[in-house]
């Protein structure tokens, strides 16, 4: 099981969860919303503390994990990207 969002973040990531419903969706919550979001917030640097906080609209946590393992092998998949535009 996983911690809850950390207390720093709670706040400002369950509003912004909100407006994010709102904009997708029109609605915060409830049936009848057709797209889903997550929202991923971590601190920079090597702090050994320091972790992913994560919350969404009410996607299920397997559906999540699906999600994200897809996006890994998409991401190892890809080429690497130039650092310098030329």
């Amino acid at each position: 099981m996983s911690d809850p969002i950390s207390q720093e973040y709670r706040e400002l990531m369950n509003k912004i969860a909100q407006a994010l419903d709102y904009a997708f969706n029109n609605q915060v919550g409830g049936d009848g919303r057709k797209t889903g979001f997550v929202l991923l917030v971590f601190p920079f640097g090597d702090d050994p503390k320091g972790r992913c906080n994560y919350i969404s609209n009410g996607a299920d946590r397997l559906d999540m994990i699906a999600l994200f393992k897809e996006m890994v092998a998409r991401f190892e998949g890809q080429p690497e990207i130039p650092t310098t535009r030329a």
